[in-house]
């Protein structure tokens, strides 16, 4: 068929078997003209899993998958591996989207970055959240975000402890507050603990902006109730966002010019009330949606098309290098504490 887009996966943990799912799922859609080579695994058994659970092929290698002509792959291996797995793909001229975190360390997302170029890939980084409803809908709203109050919240699971809960969960807000903010970062302070796990698994970030914004962060892996939530104040306007329920609720205040004929100036409460402004609620419209499915759209179009990504290697290394400010901040403030020293 012309034009036909073969897909896979690489990596069959969570994330992979989900992505396994969506491709599936747009691959039945005759509208896409999407065909779904196969999942690729070094554990074979937990590849063929996946495979019959999708109705796909199980590879047991990337060589394997490239062999079988796909043309764009989602990399959802551990993070260790992102940098061998996605310079094998592109050097075989597969685009690829590559799960967050970017990479293991800046270094690593700065030779992945160069070998998308080099080999002219297009090549995503896979923040989920900047595909969620809720943030897209908040996105036009946008004026000068100044204050942010953000939560990430989780029950402990075993998935994902070969990093720590800023990697893991804190990484997906730092994106959408980098990228609503679009201010260098001047300061950050944080504190973490390993609590259930030898990774920091709950922490807080106090992150100040070259713009004089400021944005408060706590994640934790390891809490009795999940939340996924962002809010921030701009001139006027208070902005929450759910990301799991997909719902926004903006407050705008109005400033209201108070008419100095009706204000008796030795009347405190008629002063106050002449300039008390009006609050306005409001809830944008968000269009519900599956915000992997999103992803995976967006990625194949823009490989369908050659364009940029919608979240690019930049800004996956951008909210990577943020992610490891943090790990050091967090480090030297235990360090300070002497943390080490209480848990023994």
């Amino acid at each position: 068929m012309p034009n036909l887009l073969r897909v896979g996966v690489v990596g069959c943990g969570a994330f992979g078997r989900n992505h396994a799912r969506v491709y599936r799922d747009l691959a039945r859609e005759a509208a896409e003209n999407i065909e779904f080579a196969g999942v690729a695994d070094a554990d074979f058994d937990r590849a063929q899993a996946v495979a019959k659970e999708f109705g796909t092929r199980a590879f047991r290698s990337v060589d394997e998958l490239i062999a079988a002509g796909a043309h764009a792959v989602s990399v959802a291996v551990p993070t260790v591996a992102h940098l061998e797995v996605a310079r094998q793909l592109m050097q075989s001229g597969v685009d690829v989207l590559i799960e967050k975190p970017l990479a293991s360390t800046v270094a690593e997302a700065d030779e992945l970055i160069a070998i998308a170029e080099r080999n002219g890939r297009i090549a995503q980084t896979g923040h989920l959240e900047r595909f969620n409803p809720a943030i897209r809908a908040t996105i036009p709203l946008i004026t000068q975000p100044m204050f942010f109050e953000v939560h990430r919240l989780s029950v402990f699971t075993p998935r994902s402890l070969d990093i720590d809960v800023v990697l893991d969960l804190m990484i997906h807000d730092l994106d959408v507050v980098l990228s609503f903010v679009k201010s260098p970062i001047k300061e950050i302070r944080a504190v973490g603990l390993p609590i259930l796990s030898p990774k920091v698994d709950i922490a807080n970030v106090r992150m100040e902006f070259e713009s004089g914004g400021v944005a408060n962060f706590t994640a934790s892996r390891v809490s009795t109730e999940r939340i996924r939530k962002l809010r921030f104040f701009q001139p006027h306007q208070y902005v929450s966002i759910d990301y799991s329920r997909q719902d926004v609720l903006v407050l705008s205040v109005e400033e209201m010019t108070p008419d100095p004929a009706g204000i008796d100036p030795f009347n405190p409460a008629s002063v106050a009330a002449s300039a008390f402004p009006g609050i306005t609620p409001h809830k944008p419209k968000v269009e519900q949606q599956e915000p992997l499915r999103a992803e995976l759209s967006s990625f194949l179009r823009a490989v369908r098309e050659r364009s940029t990504p919608e979240v690019t290697l930049h800004d996956g290394r951008r909210a990577l290098a943020a992610a490891m400010q943090i790990v050091q901040a967090i480090t030297e403030h235990s360090r300070h504490a002497r943390l080490s020293e209480l848990s023994r």
